[in-house]
């Protein structure tokens, strides 16, 4: 089954963090994805830009807005994602314990539902 690890955590520059702090979080993500590689679960990892780089768009009576920024006012941004193949939910969320901001942040996880070739979209199972 097919589950999104949605990556939330407080956003900080690279000056915010400093060289140590963010040389030890690339090699905690880049652990993280290598153990989510050999157990053969991994199917796409991304890592999201800055929030302040967004754009929102929604549908408000009627009229389309497009606003520059996130989507939503808090601390925590959504700054990637894993999505995995594993056999069931216990299994996501022992991946999802595993995930570096879960120490600092949150790791919501998502079971998620695949695009067909006849315009379907159907859960995974």
């Amino acid at each position: 089954m097919r589950y999104t690890l949605l990556l939330h955590y407080p956003e900080m520059t690279s000056d915010d963090l400093g060289p140590e702090v963010e040389q030890a979080g690339r090699q905690a993500f880049a652990a993280y994805a290598d153990a989510l590689t050999a157990a053969g679960v991994l199917l796409s990892a991304e890592v999201l830009q800055p929030s302040a780089s967004s754009t929102t768009v929604r549908r408000r009576d009627g009229r389309l807005q497009i606003q520059d920024g996130p989507f939503a006012d808090t601390k925590d941004q959504l700054g990637g994602s894993f999505v995995i193949d594993v056999p069931d939910l216990d299994a996501a969320l022992g991946w999802a314990q595993q995930a570096p901001p879960v120490d600092w942040g949150a790791v919501e996880v998502r079971p998620g539902s695949v695009f067909h070739a006849d315009g379907a979209w159907r859960p995974n199972t």
